[in-house]
This record gives structure tokens, C-alpha cells and sequence, in this order.
């Protein structure tokens, strides 16, 4: 079943962070990743008083059910040291579930397609990046992106600190 993953992280080495996840999503078997975006670099989200984000996205495909998905990214988060913070808040590494086949789902734990995902640029460009013939909820990550805020989402420079904004 194909599976589109967000991931981020404004925490330590940003971009080592989101190819480590990358690294386990293959490496315990939660994904076959076929493709893989650049790595962006995007301003704060939500709660402003923090440092930037690097954010990517990756799509490939899985044979877990929803929650067990979702289960094991957090198990990733987890084992590369995410804490509890403030909503929104700095965090080492965010692995998001985008979309998982057809399985559309709202409830407190898991939403598919992810709910926030039309309203995040720094989502879109990666994932339109990728694929942007993908069309989730009638529209495609190409359109999706055009009416979106990507202000300052931009690629990943490898001359910028990986820590630092």
C-alpha cells in the first residue's frame, strides 16, 4: 500500500536527524521508500519562538494497517530521542503519516489523510517535489502547493550549519 511520510526536526543536526529516521523507516521494515525529497529548510510553524525546521518528505510503500504505522514511527521518535514538548514546539525528529492508500481517517489518535497537510507549505514543496501528480482529497500536491503559504520554505543548503538557523 503506498504511504507518503513528513518528517522534521529543529534539534541538534536537522538534516542527519531526518536521513537517520529515513534510515530506520527502510531498516525495521516500516516502509520500502521509493522516493525521497531534498531536504528543505522552513521557518517555524505554529508556536513562532523557536529555530528553523528541516523538513522532507518520502513516499514509498508498506503492508502495515494504520495504527500499526503509526505505532512504529513513534517507536522511531521515541529511540531517537524525541521528548515531550509544547504543541508545535522544537522537537529532534517528527515522522508524520501524509497519507496511507485509500484510508481516510479522523479520530484523536490518527488522521489520513494528514489533517494539516493542505495548510503546511513546508509539506507541500516536499511532497510536490516527489510527486506532484499525487492527488489527495480531489486535489493534486502541485495545486495543493500553488495555494499554499511556502514563504521561506527553501532547499537545504549544504554551506548552512546543520544546527543553527
Amino acid at each position: 500500500m503506498r504511504v507518503g511520510f513528513g518528517l522534521g526536526s529543529n534539534l541538534g543536526d536537522k538534516p542527519a536527524n531526518i536521513r537517520e529516521a529515513l534510515r530506520r523507516i527502510e531498516a525495521q521494515g516500516l516502509a520500502r521508500l521509493e522516493k525521497v525529497s531534498q531536504i528543505y529548510r522552513t521557518p517555524p510553524w505554529g508556536d513562532l519562538d523557536q529555530g528553523d525546521f528541516a523538513n522532507a518528505c518520502a513516499i514509498g510503500d508498506t503492508a502495515l494497517a494504520p495504527y500499526e504505522l503509526l505505532a512504529a514511527v513513534k517507536k522511531i521518535e521515541a529511540d531517537m530521542g524525541r521528548a515531550p514538548t509544547r504543541r508545535w514546539g522544537p522537537r529532534l525528529i517528527d515522522v508524520d503519516i501524509l497519507f496511507l492508500g485509500d484510508h481516510a481517517i479522523d479520530d484523536p489518535e490518527l488522521t489520513l489523510p494528514h489533517k494539516e497537510l493542505f495548510r503546511r507549505g513546508f509539506v507541500l514543496a516536499p511532497l510536490a517535489e516527489i510527486a506532484p501528480e499525487l492527488v489527495l482529497d480531489g486535489v493534486s500536491m502541485r495545486e495543493a502547493l500553488a495555494g499554499a503559504d511556502a514563504t521561506g520554505v527553501r532547499p537545504w543548503s549544504d554551506k548552512e550549519s546543520p544546527t543553527h538557523p
